[in-house]
């Protein structure tokens, strides 16, 4: 799921190629990717593209008063077209899920791979009265030390939990919190109110490396290169077996709420190997 230094360099091309066209035409392709019934989305039309911004991990399009928020969940991308494809889209067939058609002939098309379809899309006259808004948390790179200390001393939740849990922290998803707490040496099985002043002084600082560093990495890079230079700036995420880039050891794999993360086990969790529950039942 594409996370916020990927989206930041969505939201800067998308100020570039989209920025002042208006809207000549809307294309429904995934039939229940848009959210919201009022406004229509017929009302696209004719309506300039005034800005592009970010909420965790929302795209919000300022659409001369209207915003079109996208959600583009676990598949979804963005694609560019120079020249906008002739035949029209059909509904429940293919990858693009909606088509957004300017007057100068370009298009902007979200595409979903696979079958099944998440991304979604709302219109709203005030964004941030959507309930998916408005139950965000902090933007990761902008939480102060003493708010982050606040939020971990208050649950016994892993820490790897409280990175990815977007009312906490909005914008971080399994990749990147990978990276945070590798740079942060802790494991992501730490209890939030069990980490030391020194660990959260630690955790706050990797937050802010790590996304600084992938925002620079990021900068620059088209729509078709964000995800393989993403996978560039990667340390631990998506490396199991290759050798950690700082201390060697062989980056290790867990389950962890239906998915999967890697760490070190030489630089966060004291070259001991997590316990993965998809291993231990094989074992029973």
């Amino acid at each position: 799921m594409p996370e916020q230094p990927e989206l930041d360099a969505v939201v800067a091309l998308l100020t570039d190629l989209a920025g002042s066209r208006t809207f000549d035409g809307v294309e429904i392709g995934t039939l229940n990717l848009l959210r919201t019934a009022v406004p229509p989305v017929e009302d696209l039309v004719g309506r300039r593209v005034v800005s592009a911004g970010r909420r965790g991990k929302y795209l919000l399009v300022d659409c001369s008063g209207i915003t079109l928020v996208l959600h583009l969940a676990r598949a979804g991308w963005l694609r560019w077209s120079r020249t906008a494809p002739t035949r029209r889209i059909t509904p429940g067939r293919g990858p693009v899920a909606l088509r957004l058609r300017f007057t100068e002939g370009r298009s902007l098309d979200v595409t979903e791979a696979g079958t099944r379809k998440s991304a979604a899309a709302w219109l709203a006259h005030d964004p941030g009265s959507l309930p998916e808004l408005a139950t965000l948390g902090s933007e990761a790179n902008a939480i102060s030390r003493a708010d982050l200390g606040r939020v971990v001393a208050g649950t016994g939740a892993r820490v790897k939990t409280i990175l990815t849990d977007q009312r906490v922290l909005a914008g971080i998803g399994n990749g990147w919190s990978d990276e945070i707490l590798h740079t942060a040496r802790l494991s992501p099985y730490a209890p939030g109110r069990g980490l030391t002043p020194e660990q959260v002084d630690a955790l706050h600082e990797a937050i802010r490396t790590v996304l600084d560093r992938a925002r620079d990495g990021l900068a620059g890079v088209g729509l078709t290169g964000i995800k393989d230079a993403k996978k560039s700036l990667l340390r631990v995420h998506g490396r199991t077996g290759l050798p950690c880039p700082v201390c060697g050891t062989d980056i290790a794999e867990i389950a962890f709420a239906e998915r999967s993360l890697q760490y070190c086990p030489g630089c966060q969790t004291g070259g001991r190997r997590l316990s993965d529950r998809r291993m231990d039942r094989l074992l029973k």
